[in-house]
């Protein structure tokens, strides 16, 4: 029993204490300093002193050597001294220091280790002392130490198995923290604590020469050097270069270096803050060819340092905004290039497209960057398949049309590496290699805007009181959801930026939401996987163990999910959704209605919580489980849910009336004793199910409530199909319930959710009526024109000088709107805050006419092409036809089940589509770009529900209509 209490302490108690951050509370304690938000942002010993100064360093290291020390003494208690689980104590407390306090645990496990086994500890501390005085390197002697002590350890104690073992683990978890973390003692030393700077000098040791064949740090040595690294490591050729970290000497480099005319060197700034996505720096800072000589290099090299305190470039920093930092300098072999340029990979003048815009000229890439020649222009389209890879260009010159496709081919791939952020690429050719010279971000495309993800959560043309209240309730969860994950690392998002609207249309932040998952140590493609079923790549390991505490807070949310809802639902869902049905909108006055729709809004803050999260449950663990599409019953997703219920109604109906005029079905059933039953089941259904409607999040869509045609329309189509319910019976499994839950959790969610917001519209529809009375407002739908704080200022307070302009107001949103409706198709990527008012068309051909996209529900089908655009386009559907959408949502339901395919510009594997046609076998491909302008009524198409293929035929008949 003693034992087992040792065990909870290793394991437990020890990694809790590893986590205490100490040395952060004393260091703001006593300076006020938040050493997480400085420097490395390590909160360790050499952070203390560097930032603290000597004081708060000695009182540091007393922190952390009493941790270390407690824990090998508190495991001793419980199994005895020299125990190996001593040394497993200090695992445990090193992995809490380096999880949750950010720091590598070398003081703790020093400490700790000299208390379990004092004689080894003399034995290294002597070894280690002698070669670091003797050799000064830093490196060498750090990671000397972690192969010498298990050595000692084996050598001393070889009887003992489980303590070499220990001592092992102990060290390659310390080598592999090292790798991890920033080291502190590469910062400045002239911005440390002057008391600190002699010890930092000296712990420093031998300036190691850093070159591009490193692993790069951008907060010592700037992004050009480490994006060039990076690039050179992903296999791309990059020259050879040597990096000058701020503040170094440059001597040692300077006397390694051979120069000469056959050998000539370029010096370039790597300063940090440039080539960044919030300012590229371009041509701010010294640049110096044709190095060839050790005193040119001597000259370039401080020239180039000089460069940073210049007048344009200390301006350029303060015009953005941005903080004085240091200067690294990259020295490169010059390459002779025999033709250069740069290459974007999207247009930055038109700010869309697909085009890679390519300048080139003859010789080397100085003469196209510095503006004094005209190069020749090139745009180049890369178009790649699973088997397919075709470059088309256009524009003509002298430069070879093989190698600018070589460039497209490149720039297209170093801007996947990147995360699909526009590059700006200088590149140089030789006559045998193409060298990338440069990769930086084209910052007036930041940030990117996605309307992928976005026309599923928000779809259509967005009214602006429907934007403002929609994207803070989104935003607000969404940051939530983040900021638990990320902690103190969330400092610095801004999460009222997750959307925007573009041409009246929802786009979401794909730049900060790549940030925001790169930080939470998960790939940037992360919510497309959760929302969309799209792949993801691996995540990557270090990043995510330092995210653990974070992800174990929203894995805790999301195991109690189901009964934090449950509790919701209960004590404030089921009550007020009660409370507000049974009293009637229709006679409430302006200050009431504003009181009833706070309180709507107040239950969708907690409503849309579990509106995000349910959904990311669910697809999650369909991933985690790998339960397919088809297995899983959506029957209570309120859209199927209406579906089973109408179609169970019409079969019912069919058998009373086997034989009526579609036109007349409701007459002649009203006409009947059975079939006066019939319409009451239907009056109670639509009752149920009113709340639903062509776009479930957007208030300004009127519900099937207000308009039951299309709800009747689907009833007498059933009718006419004469075809028997396919409701798919599916096997319990016990991994599939743990999806299957989360699936019914999601459909119960989405209930409520949709009620809440259809009470919300009928507030705001009885409040215009009060307002079209009173000749404040013009004509039916104005109210969706006006801001939610627009229409609390007209309810609470008269303000003359609005109320005048009010009218003029919506006219102009309406006018806009329309203006936008026409824009078809809008970009699914637009590119910086400022795009063109007017997005064109660039067509790009698709290889044997064939369209790609996500495969989403099995089969295949042949048809001809109905294009709709949006609910209002309805028109007669049947077997025979492919629907083409821009989206698809609950509202698009009942057109849905009655075409033979469906093909939709966006969405994915968990669309409502997708569910929808998974459930009555219709073959679905989602998320094919720029469908409802590439294909055109009556064209004949065949669509593969497996593969995600949509070939097109040359047969197309203009002039054909739907029977």
């Amino acid at each position: 029993m003693l034992e087992l209490w040792g065990i909870v302490i290793v394991f437990i108690v020890c990694p809790l204490l590893g986590a205490l951050p100490l040395i952060a509370w004393l260091t703001q304690a006593m300076t006020g300093r938040q050493i997480a938000q400085m420097g490395t942002g390590n909160i360790s010993v050499s952070s203390a002193f560097y930032h603290g100064g000597t004081l708060v360093g000695i009182l540091a290291v007393f922190s952390e050597a009493i941790k270390g020390i407690a824990a090998v003494l508190l495991t001793r208690a419980f199994f005895g001294e020299g125990s190996a689980w001593e040394l497993v104590a200090l695992i445990g407390l090193v992995l809490g220091r380096y999880l949750a306090g950010k720091g590598a645990g070398t003081t703790n496990t020093v400490w700790g280790f000299t208390v379990h086994d004092p004689l080894a500890a003399v034995f290294v501390l002597l070894l280690a002392s002698a070669s670091f005085t003797i050799v000064r390197s830093r490196q060498l002697a750090k990671f000397g130490i972690l192969i010498l002590f298990p050595l000692i350890v084996a050598l001393l104690h070889y009887e003992e198995p489980a303590r070499i073992m220990a001592a092992v683990a102990l060290a390659a978890l310390l080598a592999w923290i090292y790798k991890q973390i920033p080291d502190d003692l590469n910062l400045p030393i002239e911005e440390a604590q002057l008391e600190s700077q002699a010890a930092f000098k000296f712990f420093r040791g031998n300036q190691n020469i850093l070159t591009l064949d490193d692993e790069l740090d951008a907060v010592f040595v700037g992004q050009k050097a480490s994006r060039l690294a990076e690039v050179k490591r992903w296999g791309y050729p990059v020259p050879k270069g040597w990096i000058i970290a701020p503040y170094d000497n440059p001597e040692p480099l300077i006397e390694m270096l051979q120069p000469s005319d056959l050998l000539p060197f370029v010096v370039r700034s790597s300063a940090i803050g440039e080539d960044t996505e919030l300012a590229s720096g371009a041509g701010q800072y010294e640049t110096v060819l044709n190095v060839t000589s050790k005193q040119e290099l001597r000259d370039a090299i401080a020239r180039t340092r000089a460069s940073y305190n210049s007048q344009s470039a200390v301006q350029y920093r303060r015009d953005r905004s941005l903080l004085d930092a240091a200067m690294a300098v990259l020295i490169q072999q010059q390459v002779q290039g025999v033709y250069s340029g740069v290459a974007f990979t999207r247009d930055p003048i038109t700010k869309q497209g697909d085009a890679i815009v390519i300048e080139a000229l003859p010789g080397n890439a100085v003469s196209v960057v510095s503006g004094r020649v005209t190069p020749e222009q090139y745009r180049a389209y890369v178009i790649e398949t699973d088997n397919f890879t075709s470059i088309q260009l256009e524009g003509e010159g002298n430069i070879p049309p093989a190698l600018i496709k070589q460039v497209a081919y490149l720039s297209r791939h170093l801007e996947e590496r990147y995360h699909g952020i526009p590059q700006d690429i200088e590149w140089t050719y030789d006559g045998q290699t193409l060298w990338v010279l440069q990769t930086r971000p084209i910052t007036t495309l930041l940030p990117i805007w996605t309307r992928k993800i976005a026309a599923e959560v928000i779809p259509g043309l967005i009214r602006p009181l429907t934007w403002s209240i929609n994207r803070p309730l989104t935003c607000g969860v969404w940051g939530g959801i983040f900021a638990l994950v990320l902690g103190q690392r969330s400092v610095g998002l801004d999460f009222n930026q997750t959307a925007t609207l573009h041409y009246s249309r929802s786009y979401f932040n794909a730049t900060l939401l790549g940030e925001i998952f790169r930080r939470m140590g998960l790939p940037p493609e992360s919510l497309e996987f959760l929302t969309r079923g799209a792949k993801m790549s691996k995540p990557p390991i270090q990043t995510t163990l330092r995210n653990v505490p974070g992800l174990l807070r929203l894995l805790s949310r999301e195991f109690f999910l189901t009964m934090s809802f449950n509790w919701d639902n209960r004590r404030r869902f089921v009550p007020a959704l009660s409370s507000l049905s049974q009293e009637p909108v229709e006679n409430l006055d302006p200050v009431k209605l504003l009181a009833r729709i706070n309180f709507i809004l107040e239950l969708l803050r907690h409503a849309t919580y579990y509106s995000i999260l349910a959904p990311l449950s669910a697809a999650l663990r369909q991933a985690i489980f790998r339960v397919k599409d088809g297995e899983i019953d959506n029957s209570r997703t309120p859209e199927i849910g209406a579906l089973r219920a109408i179609q169970d109604l019409a079969v019912d109906a069919r058998q009373i009336l086997p034989k009526f005029h579609p036109d007349r079905v409701f007459e002649q059933l009203a006409q009947i004793p059975q079939g006066q039953e019939i319409l009451k089941k239907f009056d109670k259904l639509l009752q149920r199910y009113g709340y639903l409607s062509e776009v479930g999040t957007d208030i300004a869509v009127p519900t099937w409530k207000e308009e039951p045609q299309v709800v009747k329309q689907l009833f007498v189509q059933f009718m006419q199909t004469n075809e028997p319910p396919k409701h798919k019976r599916r096997q319990r499994k016990r991994k599939r319930g743990f999806v299957q839950k989360r699936v019914h959790l999601k459909g119960r969610v989405t209930e409520v959710y949709s009620q809440l917001l259809a009470q919300l519209r009928w507030c705001f529809v009885v409040l215009e009526q009060v307002w079209l009375k009173s000749g404040l407002l013009e004509q039916p739908g104005d109210i969706f024109f006006l801001e939610f704080e627009e229409v609390r200022r007209l309810v609470e307070n008269f303000e003359p000088d609005f109320v005048e302009h009010l009218r003029d107001l919506v006219q102009l949103r309406r006018t806009q709107l329309a203006h936008d409706h026409q824009l078809n198709p809008v970009p699914v990527l637009v590119y910086g805050n400022n795009p063109p008012a007017f997005p064109f068309r660039t067509a790009i051909p698709h290889p044997d006419h064939v369209l790609q996209g996500i495969p989403a529900s099995p089969g295949q089908a042949e048809g001809r092409v109905k294009v709709l655009r949006n609910i209002q386009d309805i028109t007669d559907i049947n077997q025979d036809i492919i629907l083409v959408v821009p989206y698809t949502d609950s509202g698009w339901a009942p057109l849905l089940v009655r075409a033979g395919g469906l093909i939709a510009e966006a969405g994915g594997r968990l669309s409502h589509g997708a569910i929808i046609a998974r459930e009555y076998g219709i073959p679905a491909i989602m998320d094919v770009k720029g469908a409802t302008w590439l294909l055109q009524d009556g064209q004949k198409v065949r669509i593969d529900g497996y593969r995600g293929i949509v070939e097109i035929s040359n047969d197309l008949r203009p002039d054909w209509k739907p029977e």
